[in-house]
């Protein structure tokens, strides 16, 4: 299996509602790193999973209505945890949706599978992994 990775970062605020997450149910603040993997059995033609560039921009695109935004107060997201979990399968299905529309420079039957990773910080991250079609 073939994969490109592209990468970009978000700031956002959020709260969480369970006694689980302690002191993380009051507002805070993170910076999150987000890779996304597209990965493809073969190459194409030019021998390229997806247009990186192409890929980099559709990630930025599909970060840019979170960043810098108060989490809890989006209505997309109204009475949900936006946890780090839950976040790498919102960003995957946007990217997916991308990746099938051909947006990423290949036509998107040619692709596989999409990994969307968030790193918290150096020592913990997320990530959700699944097949395009």
């Amino acid at each position: 299996m073939y994969a490109v990775e592209v990468r970009h970062h978000i700031m956002i605020a959020h709260s969480f509602r369970g006694a689980v997450f302690g002191p993380a149910q009051a507002l805070h603040g993170a910076t999150f790193v987000v890779d996304a993997a597209i990965l493809a059995e073969t190459l194409d033609e030019n021998g390229i999973v997806v247009d990186i560039g192409r890929a980099h921009e559709a990630l930025k695109a599909v970060l840019a209505p979170l960043d810098y935004q108060n989490l809890d107060a989006l209505p997309e997201f109204a009475g949900q945890n936006t946890t780090t979990e839950f976040l790498t399968r919102h960003i995957f299905d946007r990217l997916a949706a991308a990746a099938r529309a051909g947006d990423l420079g290949r036509d998107g039957r040619a692709l596989a599978a999409i990994r969307v990773t968030i790193s918290e910080s150096h020592v913990a991250r997320a990530w959700y992994e699944a097949p395009l079609w």
